[in-house]
């Protein structure tokens, strides 16, 4: 009976509206079809990433991982997540979207690798107001060459469509790792002392951070991303400014199997020396770094010189030549380089442990040489 009443009230109806065309998501600006397509187009991606533990099909509610597939005596789960900065704007606004997926996962793996964790899975978010599926397909194949690099399987993520929130063309990343670590293995270890040595693992350009003054800077100098860059003339500045984050892992992972004597590990990102280093030394240990002991590339010179950075900013804004740095005994010194320089890192030694009286971190030379 109620149905039939309100099908014979047609005015009233009208007047409540019930006669308009039915509205749709896609209307609101999101487009599940969009979507749909791009999840086509990533799933041989992640299929791509597969490693023991993880198969890498998509499409259910979660990632799944077998842990016990990896043969761990005693693991302890290890988990890091994180994003890419105003480094995105660099490649929104150059069009070159295939890099800072990359960038994503060193930003995540290296940080798992400081404590001596091998990279077990990744899971990515991409956040935009309108899906351009071609720009998502791009920047989540670089997700899949970092997740390749790393060794860890690329086992899910989101695609968030979310008109209102972004500006026309912007997006946004952010993303989550998990490894797994030996427990009595875990880095940094207790027994560093005044005289190990501190080596260097050279960076291969600005990785992640320090984008916000180099975009600025950019702007000043009055230069457009397909410029010739300043310090590459060969490429143009946004191919220069997005050269990927180096990924470490394996290179790392390679020493730390091989039971070399690496007392800690630190990943050079934004804070610099100044704030990373400390992150691992005892209270009573300060590390102090000889900046002579290598030539700051060129990219890092044409920044402090147009923008007239002090030798302290840069070093705490910037890596400044160096991504990540290795606590060494002395007596097994000429081992680690020799089993880092095999698996094609550019290793330095930088400086050295000294007892604390001040500041944790302490500089000799200048970034300039």
């Amino acid at each position: 009976m109620a149905l039939g009443q309100i099908h014979r009230n047609d005015s009233m109806g009208d007047t409540l509206g019930h006669n308009k065309p039915p509205a749709t998501y896609a209307d609101a600006g999101v487009d599940i079809e969009a979507g749909n397509t791009l999840v086509e187009r990533i799933a041989p991606l992640a299929k791509s990433t597969a490693r023991v533990g993880a198969d890498s099909d998509l499409g259910g509610f979660g990632g799944l991982f077998d842990l016990a597939a990896c043969k761990f005596d005693d693991p302890v789960l290890v988990a890091a997540n994180d994003g890419v900065g105003t480094k995105l704007k660099v490649a929104i606004e150059s069009g070159i979207h295939d890099t800072v997926g990359i960038d994503l996962v060193a930003m995540c793996v290296n940080d798992l690798i400081v404590q001596g964790a091998e990279p077990l899975f990744f899971l990515d978010y991409f956040a935009s107001g309108k899906l351009d599926v071609d720009a998502a397909t791009d920047v989540i194949a670089g997700i899949a060459e970092g997740c390749r690099q790393a060794n860890c399987a690329l086992i899910g993520g989101e695609t968030a469509e979310m008109p209102g929130m972004y500006a026309a063309g912007d997006y946004d990343l952010a993303g989550f790792s998990v490894g797994a670590a030996e427990r009595r293995k875990i880095l940094p270890r207790n027994d560093m002392v005044a005289g190990d040595v501190i080596l260097g693992l050279s960076s291969n350009g600005l990785h992640s951070n320090g984008f916000s003054l180099v975009r600025k800077l950019v702007e000043a100098e009055g230069l457009t991303w397909d410029a010739p860059s300043p310090a590459h003339a060969h490429k143009s500045v946004a191919e220069d400014l997005l050269t990927p984050t180096r990924i470490y892992v394996r290179s790392v992972l390679q020493a730390l199997r091989a039971n070399a004597p690496i007392k800690g590990l630190v990943h050079i990102t934004g804070g610099g020396f100044q704030e990373n280093l400390p992150r691992v030394l005892p209270d009573n240990i300060s590390a102090h770094i000889d900046l002579s002991a290598w030539n700051m590339p060129e990219i890092f010179k044409w920044l402090q010189s147009v923008g007239n950075i002090e030798d302290a900013e840069m070093l705490r804004t910037f890596n400044c030549g160096i991504g990540m740095a290795l606590i060494v005994s002395p007596d097994g010194l000429a081992d680690v380089m020799a089993m880092l320089a095999a698996a094609n890192e550019t290793v330095i030694p930088i400086g050295t442990l000294v007892p604390r009286d001040g500041e944790p971190v302490t500089f000799s030379g200048s970034t300039s040489g």
